[in-house]
């Protein structure tokens, strides 16, 4: 691949740690909202919190990955290029958004360490962060929801930037995201609109 066309898209895997994120979290949030349709205690309400969980701590770790490939990489920047307090914008957005993809799971790892509850991942059992305390961990809980609520909402922002970026303001964020020949489909499409 040529440098100029390296220069104005993300490394293939930084865009595959986007989507595999975003499959995670549709995952996780898929499990959390199914499980109040079984009762209390039952085997598939327990299974799917496990899950929830473990999917959870898996977007901890590769977002943790995609931090140091980002912190290693001299990223593609936006064309044209935005203004100053958009760009402050977008970097606070980036920002709020990796504190929630970090934070997250580890508010959940607490917070089944305060309930004293086991904290699986994948056959593995993970050592409590916290010592039980379930008054706390139920706050911890409410804590955790809360965020998670707020979570839909960042998600959408982020979503709907992007989408504003492509659209209305034409330049090149979506397509820095996205795998190559999506990339050059959309662009084609959307030279083809523009023309």
């Amino acid at each position: 691949m040529n440098d100029t066309r390296m220069n104005t898209r993300y490394p293939p895997l930084i865009i595959g740690a986007h989507w595999l994120t975003l499959l995670l979290l549709a995952g996780v949030y898929a499990l959390i909202e199914l499980r109040t349709f079984f009762p209390k205690d039952s085997d598939p309400r327990e299974l799917m919190k496990a899950w929830h969980f473990m999917l959870g701590l898996t977007v901890l770790l590769v977002t943790l990955a995609r931090l140091g490939v980002r912190h290693r990489t001299r990223l593609a920047g936006i064309e044209p290029p935005p203004p100053a307090w958009q760009q402050s914008l977008a970097t606070l957005g980036h920002i709020v958004l990796y504190i929630f993809l970090v934070g997250m799971p580890l508010l959940g790892w607490v917070t089944l360490s305060l309930k004293g509850k086991p904290i699986p991942f994948f056959g593995l059992e993970l050592p409590a962060l916290a010592a039980a305390d379930k008054p706390l961990g139920k706050e911890f809980e409410s804590i955790h929801e809360l965020i998670g609520n707020i979570g839909y909402y960042l998600i959408g922002l982020h979503a709907l930037a992007a989408l504003y970026h492509h659209h209305f303001l034409h330049d090149n964020s979506l397509l820095r995201m996205l795998p190559a020949k999506r990339a050059a489909w959309l662009a084609a499409r959307s030279a083809r609109r523009s023309s």
